[in-house]
């Protein structure tokens, strides 16, 4: 692992748009005109300043893509957790828990979402009508649909379906108004499982 950067990847890292390139030319100039360094250094220093940028971008570009990932994941528990824990408390007849730390625990209401769903059945005949990219535009139909006309010359070639999403109550987690929230909490929940292990 590299833990130094060359002085003219450095050089690179600072380059904008609204800054002076002129001492960035100058510093590539110095570094082809340098007559004690044989020509492949010179080719090498360049390059290699260039590449481990690319690999740094590259580097973060991963690490996003894994903390995007993470992040889903962990948001599809959290919703679940929620939900199974609001399942608990219906079965038991609790709509409310008083907490010291946190106000309350509370109940959202059950709700349901209807997204339209559209099957093209003749693509060729609806990209015709201009709905296309490299397909079917399926953005594009969805506000297509939503006029009359364009709804009355797609239909022959599309059907639609309404499909439900069922969305289950879920816990809610009410916290007090205070300034030291984060910290009071943080150091609370330590206090509460050290209790439980101790008990």
């Amino acid at each position: 692992m590299k833990l130094i950067n060359y002085a003219l990847q450095t050089q690179i890292e600072t380059l904008s748009d609204t800054k002076s390139q002129e001492f960035f030319k100058d510093y590539i100039r110095d570094i082809l005109e340098d007559s004690k360094k044989p020509y492949f250094q010179k080719a090498d220093y360049v390059g290699l300043s260039l590449n481990t940028l690319k690999s740094k971008i590259d580097d973060i570009s991963l690490n996003i893509k894994e903390l995007q990932s993470l992040k889903k994941k962990l948001t599809e528990s959290l919703d679940i957790a929620k939900a199974l824990t609001a399942n608990v408390l219906l079965e038991n007849g609790i709509d409310r828990i008083d907490g010291n730390i946190i106000s309350s625990l509370t109940l959202t209401k059950a709700t349901t979402t209807t997204k339209q769903k559209i099957t093209v059945l003749k693509p060729n005949e609806v990209m015709g009508l201009g709905y296309v990219k490299f397909s079917v535009d399926d953005a594009a139909l969805e506000k297509a649909i939503e006029d009359e006309k364009a709804l009355k010359e797609l239909s022959e070639f599309i059907t639609i379906e309404n499909i439900e999403t069922k969305n289950p109550s879920k816990i809610k987690i009410n916290t007090k108004k205070s300034a030291n929230t984060t910290e009071i909490t943080t150091m609370s929940t330590d206090e509460i499982l050290q209790l439980k292990q101790a008990s």
